[in-house]
């Protein structure tokens, strides 16, 4: 085997701790470093592991000297602002849904990691992610695949990745299940071996979104003080009728169910948001299922030709059940998805990620859906 000099995205977790175990055993030149993202204001917790890191950091240099290996730590908190935050803030702003998980991914956890380890003499970097990487020779492009365990698959969140990413990239959990990956942890006794899962973004630990931008966004830029400034706006039905009222749009995203506070003789869910007047419409779920949908700004690993019809699987969030599709290209850069079924809560700003069995044939971000 040929003898590669791998640095790894170490975050503290024990999926990355094993990466590097892993990589380590097999004989190749291994090191670790840990990603310094942004910190925002009111966070002084040193031991809130998400939107601080330092307890993180921590378990990543203790792993890291267990290993043997050197561990770097890389600041990236100027651009993991302007990247993800702010696309964010922005994109929530406007009535949509973002994953920053991905555009992290695009920007970040990998391209600007990848040009950091090169910058240190490194020719592969590696991470944790319950993913796999192929090869089309004929086509000569490399692409996603689902990993093993697919109840840990993060093939999804991995469409953005270019293709000078893909061959630099090394991801050794995609053939392991969780369950091994925890028993290779206790196998090397790594001080981790035990630590849960992050179920949270990183900069919002407490998952509350709409707090966070009205903290670190709205009272700046609007000037409000307290309370008494509180965005107050109105729940309202599709045909108009005033429900009840709500502390701001921005903590309110299509297909929520809970937090809506009003009364009503069916199960209500947020249908959309009208962020110019300040108001949630809200429906029934028949209103919250659609059937097509438009994917813009794609990105494709195995594109397809111009006037070819895909029938695939699409998955249009994270958690979400693939479902057959046919997809259609529009332009260069958008296509049109129609479901075989009606799906519930197509949400603009949430990505679609294209699936030909397991393979990852690329992805895009929803713009508009269409009633079934």
């Amino acid at each position: 085997m040929e003898k590669k000099k791998i640095l790894v995205a170490m975050s503290g977790g024990v999926d990355s701790s094993v990466t590097a175990a892993l990589l380590k055993d097999e004989g190749h030149e291994v090191g670790g470093a840990t990603i310094r993202t942004w910190l925002p204001e009111g966070c002084v917790s040193k031991e809130r592991k998400a939107c601080c890191g330092v307890s993180g950091l921590k378990d990543a240099r203790g792993v890291a000297d267990l290993l043997g290996i050197r561990h770097w730590v890389f600041n990236f908190e100027k651009e993991f602002k302007a990247y993800v935050i702010d696309s964010f803030a922005s994109e929530y702003l406007r009535g949509r849904t973002p994953n920053p998980c991905i555009l992290c991914n695009a920007h970040i956890k990998f391209r600007l990691f990848l040009d950091r380890a090169r910058q240190l003499g490194f020719d592969f970097i590696a991470t944790g992610h319950y993913a796999q990487i192929g090869y089309e020779p004929l086509r000569e492009s490399y692409y996603i695949l689902e990993g093993m365990d697919s109840l840990k698959d993060q093939s999804y969140v991995l469409f953005p990745l270019d293709q000078d990413v893909l061959r630099s990239l090394i991801l050794p959990l995609g053939c392991y299940r969780k369950s091994e990956v925890r028993a290779k942890a206790r196998q090397w006794n790594l001080a981790v071996m035990d630590k849960s899962d992050s179920q949270e973004i990183c900069f919002v630990p407490d998952h509350d979104y709409g707090s966070f931008l009205e903290r670190e966004y709205l009272r700046k830029e609007l000037g409000m003080q307290n309370t008494v400034d509180e965005p107050r706006g109105v729940i309202t039905t599709k045909d108009g009728k005033i429900l009840g009222r709500h502390g701001g749009y921005f903590h309110y995203t299509r297909g929520q169910r809970r937090g809506l506070g009003v009364p009503y003789r069916e199960r209500l869910y947020v249908i959309g948001t009208d962020p110019k007047k300040n108001e949630v419409i809200v429906g029934t779920r028949p209103d919250v299922m659609s059937q097509s949908c438009i994917v813009g700004n794609v990105q494709w690993f195995l594109r397809p030709e111009p006037h070819e019809r895909l029938r695939i699987h699409v998955k249009i969030r994270s958690q979400h059940k693939k479902a057959l599709a046919q997809v259609a290209l529009v332009d260069a850069n958008s296509v049109h998805v129609i479901f075989d079924d009606p799906q519930e809560a197509i949400t603009p700003g949430q990505a679609a990620v294209f699936y030909e069995g397991s393979r990852v044939l690329g992805g895009g971000w929803i713009d508009q859906y269409n009633a079934p």
